[in-house]
């Protein structure tokens, strides 16, 4: 069986990990570019954009696929929507890896908002130390609150996004532990952290160490994310493509069609 995860997050890698030691599957891991340096995959891998949903169902013909997982970040809600319109163009079977978004425990103290512009109003007008613990191209929204001084983790440098005058870029590639996450959050005297509500164990132990240390998160809300079969993990993806496997090995006359 020829399929396509639409990748990026720890479940794709997990997925693709699992799909290369099974020869039943030729698997395509799709990226979407946002590093230039992505960890090393078991699979074939493709990077950059598709050019819309035309562009993805042009592709998943040309190429044959007969199943497509989206893996893509919580976040990643454009793709998401190009992957069932083009699925459902095609007849194509999909799934979607649907990570638990967090939810907020005693000792937590959040505001959620619905974006990075909205969280950077919410940061107030007087001056704060600020962890981003977004993408790179959220940073630019607060650029119009500069009276904050930020840090910010990302694992290379951004490009074509208009920064915030005082921010301390660290370079880094995680997963981190909750020790260390305490540790930075401590050295830094931060006073206030912004996150995306990523959910899934790779990024909460920065969540945890805010718990630990008192200091409050601007989370911002997930948006909409259009999904065909949802999962919560690589391994339900990975018993939703066996049963298609399955389902297509059977012969027509034995389903009674």
């Amino acid at each position: 069986m020829r399929v396509l995860i639409l990748g990026g997050t720890t479940e794709a890698s997990e997925l693709a990990r699992l799909l290369a030691a099974d020869p039943r599957f030729e698997t395509t891991l799709s990226l979407a570019g946002r590093t230039s340096k992505p960890r090393p995959q078991p699979v074939r891998t493709r990077t950059g954009g598709f050019g819309g949903p035309d562009g993805l169902a042009a592709w998943l013909q040309q190429e044959a696929i007969e199943a497509v997982v989206d893996a893509t970040h919580p976040y990643a809600d454009q793709i998401s929507s190009n992957a069932v319109t083009a699925c459902k163009q095609l007849a194509i079977p999909l799934a979607t890896i649907m990570r638990p978004a967090w939810q907020p425990l005693p000792g937590d103290t959040w505001l959620t908002v619905a974006s990075a512009e909205a969280a950077a109003e919410a940061l107030g007008s007087q001056p704060r130390r600020v962890f981003l613990s977004l993408g790179r191209l959220e940073l630019g929204a607060f650029a119009r609150s500069p009276q904050h001084r930020y840090v910010a983790r990302m694992i290379e440098a951004p490009e074509g996004v208009v920064l915030p005058r005082d921010i301390k870029l660290i370079f880094d590639r995680g997963p981190f532990d909750e020790p260390a996450e305490a540790t930075l959050l401590k050295d830094e005297k931060i006073d206030v952290v912004v996150s995306k509500n990523s959910g899934g164990a790779a990024t909460y132990p920065k969540i945890a160490a805010t718990r630990k240390l008192g200091i409050p998160v601007v989370m911002i809300a997930r948006p909409h994310k259009w999904h065909g079969h949802t999962v919560e993990k690589a391994e339900g993806a990975m018993m939703w493509l066996e049963q298609r496997l399955a389902h297509r090995a059977i012969p027509v006359s034995a389903r009674g069609v």
